[in-house]
């Protein structure tokens, strides 16, 4: 259903109790303002199974942490208060301090170049707390909702989540301790893909190696000095004009020698991919998504073009199920130049030459139903960067059945490691953000 066909049965009112009822296994509960607002609940991208977050359970367990909720102005906000000493850990990628308390994150996933400890978004999504109870027992809180949502631990010990109405909430336990509760999670959302083997070494990546020559060289760096290496990184200069799925035929006139040479020294090869598609006739890739009309529209059905690294741009729909086939296949074709992993960037979506840095929420997605049908960028913002990473990952296991597939993706959603790995964003070398990589990654709870 479109934005404006929403229908949210809980008006303007004081904070009432959430009803809820048991999914998944014992100690998880699904919350929401009503039945009426249950039924208008969206599908779960997070969830592995959308329709294991509907189902309901036989259970004799109830919950001993019920949130309560209020409604003002079409927004829904959620409250859930905990005993004194708790302590909050979670959010997802995030900059600062591992510990959350008292502090305030926006889930709305943004090109954040050069953060600093105190900014309140960046590039993935992650609606979910973990809190420690002053007995040691852990208690896990998600707002399953795609939306941007203000997730406010400023205020005593309690969790407070706002978003546009309406949405569930799903906590799992307390349990004994925070491990049970990530195992508990992780059969929601989900575990991280298993990785190739040769993943697992050291990487050299940099923006930017500007020549296959380049390459080879520092290839042979590693080799003469003893230090090992297992992956060279190719950012976006190796493409011809910043074109996707081609190589410079000056630069990089022969990728698929360049990485024999690489393969023949011990090295992988993983190559970018950005959404941002050159809106040039004649460039193939933008005839033939325009030929299968995959393109995300402006409100009045034209394709929506933004600038990013090629200039005008237009973007894929991968919130369709056409969309995601057409560019699974594009990297299926992609891969036959010995291609060993892929890396997605600037998925946010990013958009050049705009004070939001994204597209305009007012934009058309058409999604599929399975995901929430037809609706507006503000809707689909935050699974867009997931949805390219689900794509780029299936399109590699067309290329070869055989071999575990490598993504990584700089924009993503809580779930999305079951498709890509992530890395920490546009960092800079300083000691401050080495400081922050630390708590960065192990709030990171979807690698698990």
């Amino acid at each position: 259903m479109a934005d404006s066909e929403v229908k949210v049965a809980t008006s303007d009112s004081t904070a009432r109790k959430m009803i809820f009822q048991p999914i998944l296994e014992d100690g998880v509960f699904r919350f929401d303002c009503s039945a009426n607002d249950k039924d208008a609940a969206f599908p779960s991208v997070s969830f592995i199974n959308s329709k294991s977050r509907d189902a309901p359970i036989v259970s004799n367990k109830a919950p001993l942490h019920i949130p309560y909720f209020e409604c003002r102005l079409g927004q829904q906000i959620v409250k859930l208060e905990l005993p004194v000493g708790t302590s909050f850990y979670g959010t997802g990628e995030v900059s600062g301090r591992l510990e959350r308390t008292g502090k305030r994150v926006f889930t709305w996933n943004t090109d954040a170049w050069g953060y600093g400890p105190e900014t309140t978004s960046l590039y993935q999504s992650h609606p979910w707390v973990l809190a420690v109870l002053p007995n040691g027992e852990a208690l896990g809180v998600l707002a399953d909702t795609t939306r941007r949502c203000e997730i406010d631990l400023r205020t005593g010990c309690r969790i407070q989540f706002t978003a546009v109405s309406s949405f569930p909430v799903i906590t799992f336990g307390p349990f004994p301790s925070p491990t049970d509760v990530l195992v508990s999670l992780s059969h929601a959302i989900g575990t991280v893909f298993m990785p190739p083997k040769w993943s697992l070494g050291y990487h050299q990546c940099r923006w930017s190696y500007d020549s296959a020559e380049r390459v080879l060289e520092i290839s042979r760096k590693f080799r003469e000095k003893g230090i090992p290496c297992d992956v060279i990184w190719m950012d976006i200069d190796y493409m011809d004009g910043f074109r996707c799925f081609t190589f410079d035929k000056e630069r990089f006139p022969d990728p698929k020698s360049l990485v024999k040479d690489l393969h023949d020294t011990g090295f992988k090869a993983i190559w970018m991919l950005d959404p941002g598609i050159k809106h040039e006739e004649g460039y193939f890739v933008y005839d033939s998504g325009s030929k299968h009309d995959v393109w995300i529209q402006k409100a009045d059905g034209v394709p929506f073009v933004g600038d990013v690294w090629p200039g005008p741009c237009v973007f894929p729909d991968f919130t369709r199920s056409k969309a995601r086939a057409w560019w699974a296949n594009l990297v299926k074709d992609f891969i036959s130049n010995g291609v060993d992993g892929i890396w997605n960037d600037m998925n946010e979506p990013a958009v050049f030459k705009t004070v939001t840095k994204t597209m305009p929420e007012s934009n058309i997605h058409r999604g599929d139903d399975e995901l929430g049908g037809c609706q507006s960028h503000s809707h689909y913002h935050n699974v867009y960067g997931i949805l390219m990473a689900r794509s780029t990952y299936e399109g590699m296991g067309l290329a070869n059945r055989k071999k575990r597939p490598f993504v990584l993706t700089r924009a993503g959603f809580i779930g999305s490691q079951r498709y890509a790995a992530t890395w920490t964003g546009d960092n800079l070398s300083n000691w401050e953000h080495l400081q922050m990589s630390i708590s960065m990654m192990l709030q990171l709870v979807r690698n698990i």
